[in-house]
């Protein structure tokens, strides 16, 4: 998916949303390898309502896939932004 796309997909109905998944696309997806970049976009095909309890961690995904990217997001919250590159 282009990166265009990619990040229009991103911005969501909701501010709370955007301010999770807009530094994750910034920061983080670059370096996720392509499976988990196929996961991210599938999570986007997710109704705003289940990835706000998902991310809030209300409830988790049912399915092991989307949970597998929710939890790498989640985590990205409490990660430094990557900057491409690798510490000496």
């Amino acid at each position: 998916m282009d990166r265009n796309r990619l990040f229009w997909g991103s911005r969501r109905g909701m501010l709370e949303l955007d301010l999770i998944l807009l530094p994750f696309i910034e920061h983080h997806y670059s370096h996720l390898a392509q499976a988990d970049k196929e996961r991210y976009w599938a999570l986007l095909e997710c109704e705003d309502q289940d990835m706000f309890a998902w991310f809030l961690q209300r409830q988790d995904p049912s399915d092991p896939d989307l949970k597998r990217i929710v939890n790498l997001v989640r985590a990205s919250l409490e990660q430094p932004p990557r900057t491409g590159q690798t510490e000496p």
